[in-house]
């Protein structure tokens, strides 16, 4: 059997930058056993799969090498980009069918619009690990499906350096750790970075799913509703954000860096 295989960097139009994605189209479904097998192989944060329902609309899933995840931004990018570059080029907007309900994506010419659900964050506390994990305490600690902790300045954030051993060791399911703070830039409104314990890639690059988060909050914060963000991790990523009711547009660009056929 062969599976044809793309590797996209989303939310960047530089290779090498954003948020690499492998994407595998499928005729039917594998087995799960076998999908998981494909990204550890693959060995990126995301390998998404999709199969065609009918034209414009796509059964979607990711992996990460670890397990499925249930929502997953750069990868969905990534998945519109390879569909309407290489399978069905006459579109422009495409439903896919997810864990997560369903999640559409526009092409407004170079850029790719994600249309995802809200996910605001609560009040919460740090567990002790975490906190024990970082050289620099937030000011703020929010929880929605992933910890959002608030800091003073840009300068922290990029001066964050989280102890990966101490955090592998977390013995509950965290999610991902989000790191934000106003940007020191009038053009940027925010940045932020992304930390997953026990992953291997433990620093994801750009995180579509994060804004779900990161975009309800600041929407709070700022009194505003639409935003530039940028995610300042070494790759670094730019995306254009809005809050539509419980909904979060995500606007980026993507790039294809490889091309291939998995052999089964």
């Amino acid at each position: 059997m062969k599976i044809p295989i793309y590797q996209i960097d989303a939310f960047t139009d530089q290779l090498f930058g954003g948020n690499p994605a492998a994407v595998c189209p499928l005729e039917n479904w594998l087995n799960d056993k076998v999908l998981q097998q494909i990204a550890i192989e693959n060995n990126q944060a995301e390998t998404a799969f999709f199969v065609k329902i009918k034209s414009g609309q796509y059964q979607l899933r990711w992996f990460t090498p670890e397990f499925e995840m249930d929502l997953c931004g750069h990868a969905t990018l990534a998945s519109a980009f390879v569909i309407m570059n290489h399978i069905e080029t006459a579109l422009d907007s495409i439903t896919f069918e997810t864990q997560s309900g369903t999640l559409k994506v526009q092409r407004t010419g170079k850029f790719y619009e994600l249309d995802f659900p809200s996910r605001p964050a609560a009040p919460s506390s740090l567990p002790t690990i975490i906190s024990d994990s970082l050289n620099i305490q937030p000011k703020e600690v929010w929880k929605a499906r992933d910890y959002l902790l608030l800091y003073d300045s840009e300068e922290e954030i990029r001066n964050l350096k989280p102890n990966q051993q101490l955090l592998n060791q977390i013995n509950i399911d965290p999610g991902g750790i989000i790191v934000t703070a106003r940007a020191d830039r009038s053009e940027v409104d925010f940045v932020s970075r992304l930390f997953v314990p026990q992953a291997t890639i433990f620093e994801d690059p750009v995180t579509g799913s994060a804004h779900c988060t990161l975009v309800p909050f600041w929407a709070e914060k700022l009194n505003k509703t639409h935003f530039s963000a940028h995610q300042i991790s070494e790759r670094e990523g730019q995306l254009i954000c809005e809050l539509q009711n419980d909904r979060v547009l995500i606007k980026g660009k993507a790039i294809q860096y490889m091309e291939g056929v998995i052999e089964l």
